[in-house]
């Protein structure tokens, strides 16, 4: 196929030997099958800012870290320079992502680095070699979402431990290899320390994967994964191999209305970007 614009600096340099086919097009990058080093790799292209459909970066990137003083006072006051470095370091953030997650033992793409907005990773294959399919693709057994979603659950705890929530956790960034589910898609990951959002982001990610799962296994609406893997994390009693049981007794104190109410208007806002990637992985298909 002809060489995208964005791809042509990384074949020039020989990272990339050949650019194969585009293989989907979502709300933040457009991901193509490459060749690289005589193997079959991704190459994500992230989109520009004002061509990304992702509405609420400023909640993901509280509590991220910049280096230089100058940097972050050109981001928070939002000039050119600042936006320039704004999207540097969200394009960053999913390599730093995936390094850490891999070396904690959590099954995502291995990377090989991230050149001028183009981040090269590993391509996931299922059992006959092809590109491995996204869950939402998929049907499976009860028994087989129960083993799947436990196996996903175990993720996020090794996430967890290794500091990061996902932030955007559904059918439609994970893959389904010979082995189980790989977590794809990890821009928006948050510092579960210092980020005011990671307790909602977590739940919020495993009620997404757990309403999916439940398509095949009912059950699984019966579980709070999500509240007995915070509480454990707060306690200083989460590890990977930490024992889960799926349940956990609610708080019955009175609710905090204004915090009920920005929770309903989130949900709203992150249905409304569902069915968007819904559409562009219809489209891409």
């Amino acid at each position: 196929m002809k060489i995208p614009k964005r791809l042509q600096p990384l074949v020039d340099d020989g990272l990339v030997d050949e650019v194969i086919r585009q293989m989907m097009s979502g709300k933040e990058a457009t991901v193509y099958m490459v060749r690289s080093g005589g193997e079959l790799r991704c190459a994500k292209v992230y989109k520009e800012a004002d061509k990304r459909s992702f509405k609420k970066a400023v909640q993901y990137q509280e509590g991220r870290k910049v280096r230089s003083g100058r940097r972050a006072r050109a981001m928070e006051k939002g000039t050119r320079y600042g936006r320039e470095q704004q999207e540097e370091t969200w394009q960053n953030a999913e390599v730093s992502a995936l390094y850490r997650l891999a070396a904690a033992g959590v099954r995502v793409p291995e990377p090989f680095g991230c050149v001028d907005g183009v981040l090269l990773m590993e391509l996931v294959t299922d059992s006959d070699g092809d590109v491995a399919p996204r869950l939402s693709e998929i049907t499976m057994s009860s028994q087989q979402a129960i083993t799947d979603h436990g196996l996903l659950m175990r993720e996020v705890v090794r996430m967890l431990c290794a500091g990061l929530v996902h932030g955007d956790l559904s059918e439609f960034n994970v893959l389904q290899d010979a082995s189980g589910p790989v977590i794809i898609d990890l821009p928006q990951a948050v510092d579960a320390s210092a980020n005011n959002h990671a307790e909602f982001m977590l739940e919020r990610d495993v009620q997404k994967i757990t309403e999916y799962y439940a398509q095949f296994a009912p059950e699984l609406l019966d579980t709070r994964f999500g509240k007995e893997i915070w509480a454990l994390y707060e306690a200083g009693n989460l590890h990977p191999d930490v024992p889960l049981s799926g349940y956990f007794a609610e708080d019955l104190q009175k609710a905090d209305v204004a915090q009920v109410l920005d929770v309903i208007s989130y949900a709203l806002s992150e249905e409304e970007e569902r069915q968007q990637r819904r559409r562009d992985a219809e489209e891409s298909d």
